[in-house]
């Protein structure tokens, strides 16, 4: 931004000819100009903080001020931080300490007074030059004022931070409050971050604070804060180096207060945990039910059938020790009679397969997968390391383990087009490690995201009840594979 198209310039002189001479140095520029005159300064104060000049051209001699006494008692008069108007002082050819004590003051520059008038020459370009670095000032500290009340309006705590480990901190906001301190406080001690982080976030946060500051890094992290009260804040740290110039930088960040998200989250994963416990609770009486329907199915339906079939194989029997060809009728109902029987075991076998009872997970898992390959012509094998077959799971692991391989060959069965199916356990890093494969079509992700994938949903909640974890994955044409890896706690080997 250039100067003002009219200069108001207010020449605190008392020497006429001086005077007179700034005037028509200021003419022959070209410029347009109003001059106020001040002989005195006194004089010179009232004008300047009455007519508010564009510049002051400030003589270090006066009869009743010095140049230094002048600009005090102009920043005196000012009102709350009022920057007020740039003032260039005119001292002597021998007055270098009195010049750099004004710019100390206050001065935004200087010219020297020569006995042949050519400091009047530079007048104008230095006017322009100064006014020029005073807008760019003013615009400057406009643009920071906004800056600080826009990051002072909102919620999160803003700062700025120095490169270098140590990283001291050159503002903060006031939003600091939040934790009991105001902003005076915090920059005061450059402990007091560090101190305040808690006790099991404290090496951490400050180990990744120490080293984003050191770096130039970008920070990215969350722990907690103590207030003043000792309350807990959770807080997000993000920061980012900001280029000031010159090879000169700084880390600019926000601290967000994320207590109520923490508090959501806990409340969620709370909720998440009592939903899982509650479906395994289902889980353990659904497999109670099964275990007592297919229980009374064969106690008393598989009898009943039994005790029939027995009495038609004892009426036909009795038909030919008499010579008679046999009935026809008894031999199809003694053929119906071994049909139910064996639907009977079926249905048993899949309400609950005693093998899983009487032998275990492992000698379930052949028979299960000798049963697909019977029932759908599927060429399912299964292998059990050596070292997983020394396991002796819980009956609720080995029931889940099962259901999951169960449903999981279902699904090859119903919607895979597979030709052949594979399932392997074994002990891997201290886990245990259930993986089937087929070589069907594949699954996609839309696939597994499907809300129709009920069976799929189930597989992933029955392992997280035991703190296992199921991962699924597939390509159109490359088959799928799921595995299953579940962490060995409470679990025993054979032979101990």
């Amino acid at each position: 931004m250039g100067v003002p198209a009219t200069l108001r310039v207010l020449i605190v002189e008392d020497d006429l000819v001086d005077r007179m001479a700034c005037r028509r140095a200021f003419a022959a520029a070209g410029r347009p100009f109003e001059l106020l005159e001040a002989d005195s300064g006194e004089a010179g104060l009232a004008l300047a903080l009455e007519r508010r000049p564009d510049c002051v051209l400030l003589d270090y001699h006066l009869p009743d001020l010095t140049g230094v006494e002048f600009l005090d008692r102009l920043r005196a008069g000012l009102a709350g931080g009022e920057a007020g108007p740039p003032v260039m002082m005119l001292t002597g050819a021998d007055s270098a300490t009195v010049a750099a004590e004004a710019m100390r003051r206050g001065a935004r520059d200087y010219l020297v007074k020569d006995g042949d008038g050519h400091y009047l020459e530079l007048l104008p370009a230095g006017i322009d030059r100064m006014l020029r670095e005073q807008r760019l000032l003013d615009e400057k500290r406009q643009a920071e004022a906004k800056f600080r009340t826009l990051v002072e309006q909102i919620q999160a705590i803003t700062y700025i931070a120095d490169p270098g480990e140590a990283g001291a901190l050159r503002y903060i906001s006031p939003q600091i409050r939040a934790l009991g301190y105001t902003d005076e406080e915090w920059l005061a001690d450059p402990g007091l971050h560090r101190d305040r982080l808690h006790p099991d976030d404290r090496e951490r946060a400050w180990a990744a604070i120490r080293a984003s500051r050191a770096l130039g890094t970008p920070l990215r992290q969350e722990y907690r804060l103590r207030a003043r009260i000792g309350s807990e804040l959770w807080m997000r740290d993000q920061a980012d180096r900001v280029d000031a110039g010159g090879g000169e930088w700084f880390m600019q960040g926000i601290l967000i207060d994320i207590s109520a998200s923490k508090l959501a989250e806990q409340a969620l994963r709370h909720s998440q945990n009592e939903l899982r416990q509650l479906a395994a609770h289902q889980e353990r009486i659904k497999e109670e039910e099964r275990k007592r329907i297919a229980r009374e199915v064969h106690d008393e339906l598989g009898g009943l059938l039994t005790g029939i079939k027995a009495y038609i194989s004892v009426a036909i029997e009795r038909g030919a020790q008499q010579g008679g060809a046999p009935d026809p009728l008894l031999a199809e109902t003694a053929g119906l009679a071994q049909t139910a029987i064996d639907t009977v075991r079926r249905v048993i076998a899949d309400l609950r397969p005693s093998v899983l009872d009487q032998l275990g997970v492992w000698a379930a898992l052949e028979w299960y997968a000798e049963q697909v390959a019977l029932r759908s012509g599927l060429r399912c094998d299964c292998r059990v390391g050596a070292a997983a077959a020394a396991l002796e799971l819980d009956p609720e692991r080995s029931t889940m383990l099962f259901r999951v391989a169960q449903e999981a060959l279902t699904n090859v069965v119903r919607h895979a087009e597979a030709s052949a199916a594979t399932v392997a356990v074994e002990l891997e890093e201290g886990a245990l490690l259930l993986t089937i494969t087929d070589d069907g079509k594949g699954i996609d992700s839309e696939g597994l995201l499907s809300r129709e994938s009920w069976g799929i949903l189930g597989m992933h909640e029955r392992s997280r009840s035991f703190g296992g974890e199921l991962k699924m994955s597939g390509a159109p044409g490359r088959g799928t594979v799921l595995a299953l890896r579940l962490p060995l706690a409470n679990t025993t080997w054979n032979g101990d």
